[in-house]
C-alpha cells in the first residue's frame, strides 16, 4: 500500500495571520483548531505549520530561541496538543516547519558560545578571525563582528539567525533530540527549512561572482560535501517512527541538484521551485518545467506542486490577478503528477499586499533590501520598490474570513489599510456561491480523492500546443484526461478519445463528436474508460 502522503494534499498555514482564537490580534493554535472543520470540508489531508517555537521573530519565527517551547503569541503546549488531537480526530495529518540550519542569536546556546572563546559551546557555531567574501542570502556580508570575543560569526541569512556548526557531533545530537521531542508529541513529519545549507566548506574559500561581477555564486556555502550523508542520517532517524513524512526546502531551481535530496533513503520529497516560483505566467515555460521534472524524477522520486507560499508572491497576483486563470492553476496543481501544497488564502483568491511606507514593512528581507539600496545611492522611492520586490509581507496578510476583512487582528498591523480592490476575496461571500474560487477548489479536491488516476496515477502523455496543456493520467482501470486552455482566445481541439464522463469544467464547453471548443482560460477534466495492465 502506498504511503499516506503520496495521495495527500497539504495546506500551508502561516500561523500569525491565519486565525486569532483569543482576541489578542495574532493567529494562534486556538484559532487554527476552530477552523479544522473548514479545512476538513475543503478536502485537505495534511497541514504544514510555519514555525511556532519560542522566537524573537526577527524573521517571523525562523529564528528560534527555544526549540522546546511554544511561542506565547501562539498559545500554550496544551493548545498545541489539543490542536494535534483534534486534527488527527478529523483524519488530518500535521507536519511542522523545523529550522536545523541556524538558531536565533538569543538562543541560550549562542549566548553561551559568544561568552568566551574557551566556552564548551564555542564550536557549536562558526567563528573566524577574519571574514571571507560570503554574502548573506538577505543581502550584505554573511559575517558579523562580535566585540566581546573579537571574532566574526557566520549567518547565511539575517545576523540574528546564527548558523550552527554541523561538523560538531554535539550539535547533531542536540538537534536530533529536538526532532525526537516533536515526533513524540505526535507531529507527522517536518518541512525542513533551507536543508541544503547545513554543511559549508570548512576551508572557507571565497565564492566566485557571475560574469558581470554583480551576483555572487554560492559555490562554497551550500550543497557541500557530506550534506547528502547527513540528510540520510536525518531521514533514517525520522523514519524509525512509522508513517512520518519529510519534505525539504532545497534552495535551488536546478533539477539535478534537487533530485539528489529525495528518494533513495533521503527526504521523501523536496519543493520544486523550478515549477512553483515562475515569476510571470508563461504556459510554455510551465509545460517545459513539468516535462523536465517528469524526465528527471522518473525513477524513484515524486515532485511537489505549489505556486504560492509565505516566502513568495501569491500566484493570482503574479499571473495577472485573474480568477479564471487562478482556477486553471488550481486545476493543474491538484491534477498533475505530484504532491500539492495549497497556501492559506489562495483558495479564496487573496491578493498581494504592497506598502507605500517602509515603516509599515515587517519582513527582515525587505527591510534589509531597502537599507542596502539606500546605501548604494538609490532614492527613497527606488529603494521602496526594491524592498517591496524582496519583501515577503506581500503574502502574509490575515486570512479574510468575513466581511469585516481583518476582524480579530490587531489594528496596529500595517495591512489594515489595504486598498479596497484587494478586498475581493472574502470567505463568507464564496461559501454558498457554486461558481466561486472556493467552491471550485472543493470540487477539485473531491475529484482528486475519488479518482485514483488523479491522486496516484502516472502520465500516459503530457502535451502542449498553442497555450493548451493536455495530459492523461492512468492507474488501474482508470484514465483521466485534463485539458487546460491558458489562452485568452477560444480554442477548438480534437480529442484523442471520447469523453466517457465529464468530471469538471470551470466554464461551459461545447463539443461535436471528438472536437471541443474551449473558452479562454477554461479547464476540463474527463474520464475515459480503459483497461490497463499494470
Amino acid at each position: 500500500m502506498d504511503k499516506w502522503w503520496k495521495q495527500s494534499t497539504f495546506y500551508e498555514i502561516y500561523i500569525p495571520s491565519f486565525m486569532d482564537g483569543n482576541g489578542d490580534g495574532i493567529g494562534d493554535f486556538q484559532g487554527i483548531t476552530s477552523k479544522l472543520d473548514y479545512l476538513k470540508e475543503l478536502g485537505i489531508d495534511g497541514i504544514w505549520l510555519t514555525p511556532f517555537y519560542e522566537s524573537p521573530k526577527v524573521d517571523n519565527g525562523y529564528d528560534i530561541s527555544d526549540y522546546y517551547k511554544i511561542d506565547s503569541d501562539y498559545g500554550t503546549m496544551g493548545d498545541f496538543e489539543t490542536f494535534i488531537q483534534e486534527a488527527h480526530h478529523r483524519g488530518i495529518r500535521v507536519i511542522a516547519d523545523l529550522v536545523l540550519n541556524h538558531t536565533s542569536s538569543e538562543h541560550q546556546w549562542f549566548q553561551e558560545s559568544k561568552s568566551s572563546r574557551n566556552h564548551p559551546k564555542r564550536d557549536w557555531y562558526i567563528w573566524r578571525d577574519e571574514p571571507n567574501n560570503w554574502e548573506s542570502f538577505f543581502g550584505g556580508s554573511a559575517w558579523e563582528y562580535d566585540k566581546t570575543t573579537k571574532q566574526y560569526y557566520y549567518h547565511a541569512f539575517a545576523r540574528e539567525q546564527v548558523d550552527l556548526n554541523w561538523h560538531n557531533p554535539e550539535v547533531k545530537k542536540a538537534m536530533f533530540d529536538v526532532i525526537k521531542f516533536w515526533l513524540d508529541k505526535g507531529i507527522d513529519g517536518f518541512r525542513l527549512d533551507v536543508i541544503n545549507f547545513l554543511k559549508v566548506n570548512d576551508s572557507f574559500l571565497n565564492n566566485p561572482f557571475d560574469e558581470k561581477k554583480q551576483e555572487q555564486i554560492h559555490l562554497h556555502d551550500k550543497d557541500q560535501e557530506g550534506i547528502l550523508l547527513l540528510i540520510e542520517e536525518i531521514a533514517k532517524f525520522v523514519h524509525q517512527y512509522p508513517d512520518k513524512f519529510l519534505v525539504g526546502e532545497v534552495g535551488s531551481e536546478n533539477l539535478n541538484i534537487l533530485k539528489q535530496y529525495s528518494g533513495n533513503n533521503k527526504l521523501d520529497v523536496v519543493f520544486n521551485f523550478n515549477i512553483g516560483s515562475i515569476e510571470e505566467f508563461d504556459a510554455s515555460q510551465l509545460y517545459q518545467q513539468l516535462v523536465a521534472t517528469e524526465e528527471t524524477y522518473k525513477e524513484c522520486q515524486i515532485p511537489t506542486l505549489f505556486f504560492s507560499s509565505h516566502d513568495m508572491s501569491r500566484h493570482i497576483s503574479r499571473f495577472g490577478n485573474r480568477e479564471d486563470r487562478a482556477k486553471l492553476v488550481a486545476t493543474l496543481m491538484l491534477t498533475a503528477k505530484g504532491i500539492p501544497f495549497i497556501y492559506n488564502g489562495d483558495e479564496i483568491g487573496m491578493r498581494d499586499w504592497i506598502t507605500d511606507d517602509i515603516n509599515k514593512m515587517k519582513d527582515i528581507q525587505g527591510i534589509t533590501a531597502y537599507k542596502l539600496a539606500l546605501k548604494e545611492g538609490k532614492s527613497h522611492d527606488e529603494a521602496l520598490i526594491i524592498a517591496n520586490e524582496k519583501s515577503r509581507d506581500k503574502s502574509r496578510t490575515p486570512m479574510q474570513w468575513n466581511g469585516n476583512t481583518y476582524a480579530g487582528f490587531s489594528t496596529n498591523e500595517p495591512w489594515i489599510n489595504v486598498p479596497a480592490e484587494l478586498h475581493l476575496a472574502i470567505m463568507e461571500d464564496q461559501q454558498d456561491d457554486p461558481n466561486s474560487l472556493l467552491s471550485f477548489y472543493k470540487k477539485l479536491l473531491r475529484l482528486r480523492k475519488k479518482h485514483v488516476a488523479l491522486h496516484a496515477g502516472n502520465y500516459e502523455y503530457l502535451h502542449y500546443k498553442d497555450d493548451i496543456i493536455t495530459f492523461a493520467k492512468t492507474k488501474q482501470s482508470e484514465k483521466i484526461v485534463v485539458v487546460l486552455n491558458f489562452s485568452d482566445e477560444k480554442k477548438s481541439i480534437e480529442l484523442k478519445s471520447q469523453i466517457h464522463i465529464l468530471l469538471l469544467t470551470n466554464k461551459n464547453i461545447s463539443k461535436e463528436e471528438n472536437v471541443i471548443t474551449l473558452l479562454s482560460n477554461e479547464a476540463i477534466i474527463y474520464k475515459e474508460k480503459i483497461r490497463i495492465c499494470e
